[in-house]
């Protein structure tokens, strides 16, 4: 481990873009929960038996495999698009909070606000298949005032400079794995758009394809005073 989480926060990365997230003010976040099949997650960690809320950032298998089964073990409270919702709904999840882009929340003291990715959209098997809406990021405004970013799967994209002028965030988590979502070098430049002194790399390692590491990112954000929080799978940096 390379840096510590800001103070307060305590974010623990269980394998591709699973992150448990431990608020100042107590809240527990689950973002994208993958973790049955999720081959980069340990085996004593593919059980999560307390959490407050889970964010989605799409509806791909990578990052809902385990939504429903974490949802129903916690009772936690499911923050993600409209089309999403709709589809937990039918599947009998109630504590639903359906949000689209460019709309702020408040749960429990955490101001959630929900921004644009540039990735492909999920769905659902079935006859019709269903869509499950488009992918998200989210901003993080937490009751000590720190405001994390985390980007969900996405490409560079220009407007990452408007969300760093409007919340600057202190941190960002950002996919490094290229291929499917960008790599090292595109979120080198997302780190300077943003302002960010702190980045947590994700979604890399998980499968042969996914290439970016976070030894190539570091050689190009340290030099800019910004520091990788690079985890292994299972670790939890305080």
């Amino acid at each position: 481990m390379s840096a510590l989480a800001p103070e307060g926060l305590a974010i623990t990365w269980l394998g591709h873009a699973t992150l448990l997230l431990s608020t100042p003010g107590g809240l527990r976040i689950v973002i994208d929960p993958w973790l049955a099949s999720n081959p980069a997650c340990p085996p004593e960690r593919r059980t999560i038996e307390a959490a407050d809320l889970v964010l989605v950032t799409h509806g791909h298998p990578d990052h809902i495999g385990d939504l429903l089964p974490v949802a129903r073990g916690t009772g936690a409270c499911v923050v993600g698009i409209v089309e999403l919702c709709h589809w937990l709904e039918t599947k009998g999840l109630t504590r639903l909070e359906p949000m689209n882009k460019g709309g702020t929340i408040t749960l429990r003291g955490v101001r959630v606000t929900m921004v644009h990715a540039d990735h492909s959209p999920g769905w659902a098997d079935g006859d019709p298949a269903i869509g499950l809406g488009a992918a998200v990021g989210y901003v993080l405004g937490l009751e000590n005032g720190l405001t994390v970013y985390v980007a969900g799967d996405t490409a560079l994209f220009g407007d990452m400079r408007l969300i760093g002028e409007l919340y600057a965030p202190d941190i960002a988590v950002l996919p490094i794995g290229d291929r499917y979502t960008m790599g090292p070098r595109e979120a080198a430049r997302a780190c300077q758009w943003l302002g960010v002194r702190q980045v947590v790399p994700v979604h890399y390692g998980t499968f042969p394809e996914l290439t970016g590491t976070p030894s190539e990112l570091r050689a190009l954000v340290e030099p800019a005073g910004v520091a990788v929080l690079e985890l292994t799978p299972g670790e939890t940096a305080s």
